[in-house]
């Protein structure tokens, strides 16, 4: 017995993620059907009709704009503390040359 290789991961368009979102709202089929039709996983589709009521003000949560927003402030948050760091170091090191 093999074990289940994992697949690749994929990206989506945020057009196909509201397309699929649209599709469960609808009622038509469940989220489990939905995620078979379109071999997709069914926790990313429940991420995304989750995404999509906080987005549309229906569920509490961040936001995509805050999400998107805090994971840009992270990132410049990391390089500042990178930069600080060698400032740091720059600094013992010429405190150390001038002894």
């Amino acid at each position: 017995m093999g074990k289940k290789s994992r697949r690749a991961r994929r990206s989506f368009t945020s057009e196909f993620k509201a397309e699929i979102v649209e599709l469960c709202r609808r009622g038509d089929r469940s989220i489990g059907q939905v995620a078979k039709d379109f071999d997709l996983t069914e926790t990313a589709v429940r991420d995304w009709v989750k995404q999509a009521e906080v987005d549309a003000g229906e569920r509490d949560g961040l936001t995509s704009d805050e999400r998107e927003e805090l994971a840009r402030l992270r990132r410049e948050n990391r390089r500042l503390r990178e930069d600080v760091d060698i400032l740091k170091r720059a600094t013992a090191f010429f405190a150390k040359e001038t002894r």
